[in-house]
């Protein structure tokens, strides 16, 4: 199938990001991240679980009261003072999470899936009838019976939901698996379908691209895939896989990716990982002679795609891998100008300082080696 042309980022740093163990957001810290996700042009955000009162009703309150322009929805179970807590914090558009798996109705329903369809169709009339638009997802809609998902997604269609939320919660699934289940619901249902993928296995942002390609039009995402146990769809994996794959579009200022990034990561103490894609500090570093030579050529040798897309900047770094081509390159730009024979030397001092350090070498500490009296270096 072709992914339609125009698809939906539904970010959850807010909410299902902020259930990360150990993660906890502020007033200031929530309305902070809204209002950078809404300005690089974010459509939509879960900004959090109006039922848990105190600071987080009065965070998504704050937030509801911003003007800001992407949609704002609070995540609620089947239960009755669920949506009212969300029209208390004055939002007008909501989610209801319900589950459609046997183990997971056997532990919150008893088993009793009519009870779970009395509850879901009382909640989605109390809120319709508050005036609110209302998402509902399958909660381990991938280990749910298939037959009974779809009962379930038309259900939610029939009573008046907006959309349904096809939810890989344990993170399960591998794309070719996600991509023949949500073509089936697609199929069948005439509101669109959002992806909601964990990353337990490594492949949410795979499994995401996968719903899309089977004709979902809606992603959940966090940033940096912050989320419950291994994290969820990164935002900035998916926007820019969705751009470089497919060329849709999704318009987000790309630019302020690893700024955006690097925010959440600061606010919630947690670096990101160096080979971390798009925003990993070593994305576009190189420093392996081969690579390095190909990118000083021409940058699309090693590189997908203009660091700039994403606010970086190329950089090229010295280090065990790094052969005399590279070396030389980045001597030049501090006037220091070696002939074949001391480069050589130079390159087998960076090595083997390298290997001790257990890494890249920093600019001080190349040209401290080039300066080092007995090192046999000649400057010319």
């Amino acid at each position: 199938m072709t992914p339609p042309p125009q698809i939906y980022i539904n970010d959850t740093t807010l909410r299902d990001g902020e259930q990360a163990a150990g993660i906890a957001f502020s007033l200031d810290e929530k309305v902070a991240i809204a209002t950078f996700l809404d300005t690089i042009g974010i459509q939509e955000m879960e900004v959090g679980i109006p039922a848990m009162g105190r600071d987080e009703a009065q965070a998504i309150h704050t937030i509801a009261n911003l003007g800001l322009n992407a949609q704002l929805l609070g995540w609620n179970r089947a239960v009755l003072s669920d949506i009212q807590a969300s029209i208390n914090c004055g939002l007008k558009r909501i989610h209801i999470s319900v589950p459609v798996s046997d183990i997971q109705i056997q532990v919150k329903f008893q088993g009793q899936w009519a009870k779970m369809f009395k509850q879901l169709q009382e909640t989605i009339t109390f809120a319709r009838d508050h005036g609110l638009d209302v998402s509902v997802g399958g909660e381990d809609s991938s280990r749910a019976d298939e037959t009974f998902l779809l009962e379930a997604a038309q259900f939610a269609q029939e009573n008046g939901a907006f959309r349904f939320r096809f939810c890989d919660t344990v993170g399960i699934l591998d794309p070719f698996t996600t991509f023949e289940k949500v073509r089936k619901l697609v199929a069948v249902l005439a509101i669109p379908v959002e992806m909601h993928t964990h990353n337990d296995l490594g492949l949410a942002t795979a499994n995401a691209l996968a719903g899309i390609r089977a004709g979902a039009v809606s992603i959940n995402t966090t940033v940096n895939g912050l989320g419950e146990r291994a994290g969820n769809a990164a935002l900035e994996e998916v926007v820019m896989a969705l751009r470089q794959i497919y060329g849709l579009k999704t318009n987000i200022q790309t630019e302020r990716l690893l700024e955006l990034s690097r925010f959440v990561a600061k606010t919630v103490n947690c670096p990101v990982p160096p080979w971390k894609a798009i925003v990993g500090a070593n994305t576009f570093a190189h420093e392996s002679g081969i690579h390095a030579h190909g990118v000083l050529h021409n940058p699309s040798t090693y590189e997908p795609f203009d660091p700039k897309d994403v606010g970086w900047q190329r950089r090229f770094v010295v280090g065990k891998h790094s052969g005399r081509h590279l070396l030389s390159q980045v001597l030049q730009n501090y006037d220091i100008h070696l002939d074949a024979s001391n480069s050589q030397l130079l390159l087998n001092a960076v090595r083997d300082l390298s290997t001790q350090l257990k890494r890249s070498l920093t600019v001080d500490e190349l040209l401290t080696l080039a300066s080092q009296e007995g090192l046999g270096v000649a400057i010319i």
